[in-house]
């Protein structure tokens, strides 16, 4: 039984509830009204997808994609950035049917393919990711630049 679907504007009290509590997860101070703003930004904007995930009426999970793309390919690719499922809900598919939903946007839209980054110390998403198909692409460095 699907129990994902795309995320509206009607959603954003509730998403913004689980969004921040992915933002606590990876050490950022709560601010429910700055994601409010944000994910209603993306979904006005149409600067990303967001897919959520419900058990019974409950949002237990969501995942955020962002449009890249290839100059080489001449195709768009899709960056997984944000997935995250509450912590009552994991073990229990709802991560499998998120990534599930980016694949099928890849594949609506044309697009070569989804990109993901994650930590070499996160276990759970390191097993998860190639259970899902995902093969880890260790042919460049990658490499980062932050405006402090």
């Amino acid at each position: 039984m699907k129990n994902t679907r795309q995320a509206t504007i009607q959603d954003v009290p509730q998403l913004a509830e689980l969004f921040d509590q992915y933002r606590v997860f990876y050490h950022k101070e709560s601010d429910i009204p700055a994601a409010t703003k944000f994910l209603t930004e993306r979904i006005e904007n149409k600067d990303s997808e967001i897919f959520v995930a419900e058990n019974g009426r409950e949002m237990v999970g969501f995942v955020q994609l962002y449009p890249l793309f290839s100059s080489t390919r001449m195709k768009r690719y899709w960056l997984l950035n944000d997935l995250y499922v509450s912590e009552n809900h994991r073990g229990k598919g709802f991560s499998k049917e998120l990534i599930e939903e980016a694949k099928e946007l890849a594949k609506s839209t044309d697009a070569c393919g989804v990109l993901l980054e994650t930590g070499k110390s996160n276990d759970i998403g390191n097993k998860l990711y190639p259970a899902c198909g995902f093969e880890i692409y260790d042919e460049v460095n990658f490499y980062e630049w932050t405006n402090k």
